[in-house]
């Protein structure tokens, strides 16, 4: 599985144990941010968030949380999700299993002390890159993880890609249920800071409403 804007209903089919979209009959869409928490980025989206009442789910690098526990604790007490995407942002395609759930319980072992077992030593897993061996996946599952993917990624993170290809990634695919994937991260910044306010502001005139993923 490489990316794509939109996920196609094959590869739904193909994988239909991991979580692409979450159909529902209230017109909710779920904004995910990968790869945080960062000073300053992840506190600017946390500020947008709040600005608009709207709660997102964060997939956060272990390191990072252990880095930035400050952060972290804000996206929890905001009423944010928490995701875990491995402790070092490892590629599950070039990992071996062992090392992979290891770096992934190095990741839950962060969010779980600066959480302060609160509850939040959450089961939501995405792998980084969207790249993980079934065989990863299912020891995860048997975990008790949820694999969450999705529906639509807006490649914030892609330099190639302009803001305004980014926003229409979002605008033209986003439907009812769509789990869509920014970026609280250096790399996205420059995209996110101009995409997000904008994908926002049309969302909500198309009259979706945004949940966190549980």
């Amino acid at each position: 599985m490489g990316l794509w804007v939109k996920t196609n209903r094959l590869i739904k089919w193909a994988f239909p144990k991991y979580t692409w979209d979450i159909p529902n009959n209230a017109n909710t869409i779920y904004l995910t941010f990968d790869d945080g928490p960062i000073p300053e980025i992840t506190e600017w989206v946390l500020d947008l968030l709040k600005e608009h009442d709207i709660k997102a789910t964060f997939f956060c690098i272990g390191d990072n949380v252990e880095k930035h526990p400050g952060i972290f604790q804000k996206v929890i007490q905001e009423g944010h999700a928490i995701g875990n995407h491995t402790y070092n942002h490892l590629k599950g395609w070039s990992t071996a299993k062992k090392e992979y759930i290891e770096n992934t319980m190095l990741c839950e072992k962060a969010i779980q002390q600066y959480s302060n077992n609160d509850g939040h030593g959450s089961k939501l897993f995405r792998p980084p890159y969207g790249k993980i061996k079934s065989s990863q996946a299912r020891l995860l599952r048997r975990l008790g993880y949820k694999i969450i993917m999705w529906d639509v990624i807006s490649m914030d993170f892609d330099k190639n890609t302009p803001p305004k290809k980014c926003l229409t990634n979002v605008t033209k695919n986003a439907v009812n249920g769509s789990v869509i994937v920014f970026h609280d991260s250096i790399k996205a910044f420059g995209n996110l800071q101009v995409v997000l306010p904008e994908a926002i502001r049309f969302l909500k005139e198309k009259g979706f409403v945004f949940d966190k993923i549980s």
